[in-house]
């Protein structure tokens, strides 16, 4: 079994990384008002990071750190579900689900030692979050359906 000490560096360098992707992205939908905060993303990376790292140093002939990384899948994808609801005849909060499970395979990343790779898909998480919608809140078709604002009738429920 490798090292996992808080005594050497390389236990440090990526719970780093994963509290600064997590705050990447988690301050952007704290600041937006969204049920996922800044502590909670940092978390989903943090404890992502933590199971994938032991089960990566846990791999030996018989045992696969694969499937460690499915049963996270699994397990992120039931807490992301925890934030879907029904409003008003709407299903809201499946981006902070979305979200979510990016910031699993954030933290996954981090966990298989892919630092790099984990700050550059923050960055574009951040990116997608932000210009994306600055995008749908400038063009008039994407602004209808489930994406209508509540201040705008949709034509289709008149």
């Amino acid at each position: 079994m490798k090292s996992f000490s808080p005594l050497e560096w390389s236990f440090w360098l990526p719970v780093l990384v994963a509290v600064a992707c997590g705050m990447i992205v988690g301050l952007e939908r704290q600041l937006r008002g969204k049920p996922l905060d800044v502590r909670t993303a940092v978390l989903i990376c943090l404890g992502t990071h933590v199971f994938i790292r032991l089960g990566a140093d846990l791999t030996t002939e018989r045992v696969d750190a694969t499937r460690v990384l499915g049963q996270m899948v699994t397990g992120v994808g039931f807490l992301g579900a925890g934030v879907i609801l029904t409003r008003g005849g709407h299903v809201v909060g499946l981006t902070t689900a979305s979200v979510i499970w990016v910031l699993a395979g954030i933290g996954a990343a981090i966990g298989f030692g892919q630092y790099t790779a984990a700050i550059a898909l923050s960055v574009v998480t951040f990116l997608v979050l932000n210009v994306l919608e600055w995008i749908e809140n400038r063009v008039e078709h994407m602004r209808r359906g489930a994406h209508a604002r509540a201040n705008e009738p949709d034509e289709r429920r008149l």
